[in-house]
């Protein structure tokens, strides 16, 4: 869908991403937020570095963020999985974490930085507060967010063992 120009527009042209902006883009999660909107969501975001080994969050915390790999990598592991407990390797562009944003119910597993990682974080009062705030850009963050977990669960019923593998 094209913007319709306005007076600003003719002069000034659309609004162009910036780099950090078009990254935010890629990701599942905001790919269909305007740049208008992907710069509020940016805003919102907390950066977090990681070392190798070090814990995002336990399993049985408190979820209280969702978190996207913008650099390293991070694996998911839950207690009495097979193979060590490991459930999937997530990459740059992927997101993990994301029923923080829905409840207050414990982790289910545990996330661990493999190596020297940056992860975004956006914490549920962040987005209880975008609901408030810009409704239209958290409904479309919700829908993205629907959309994955219908995508992971077809994926379970589909008898895939790797739910992360695939890049968001």
């Amino acid at each position: 869908m094209q913007n319709k120009p306005t007076p600003l527009m003719k002069i000034f042209g659309p609004r162009k991403l910036t780099a950090r902006l078009a990254q935010l883009a890629q990701i599942s999660l905001f790919s269909q937020l305007s740049p208008a909107e992907l710069d509020i969501i940016e805003g919102l975001l907390h950066q977090r570095e990681y070392l190798a080994d070090e814990v995002v969050f336990d399993e049985g915390e408190e979820g209280q963020a969702i978190y996207i790999v913008q650099q390293g990598e991070v694996e998911l592991r839950r207690q009495g999985e097979g193979e060590g407990g490991l459930i999937g390797t997530l990459v740059p562009g992927q997101f993990f974490g994301d029923l923080a944003l829905l409840d207050n119910l414990p982790r289910a597993a545990q996330a661990r930085a493999t190596q020297t990682t940056r992860l975004a974080a956006l914490f549920r009062q962040d987005f209880l507060g975008l609901m408030d705030t810009h409704a239209r850009i958290a409904s479309k963050i919700a829908l993205q967010l629907a959309r994955e977990m219908g995508r992971r669960i077809r994926q379970m019923q589909g008898g895939e063992s790797q739910l992360w593998r695939q890049h968001l």
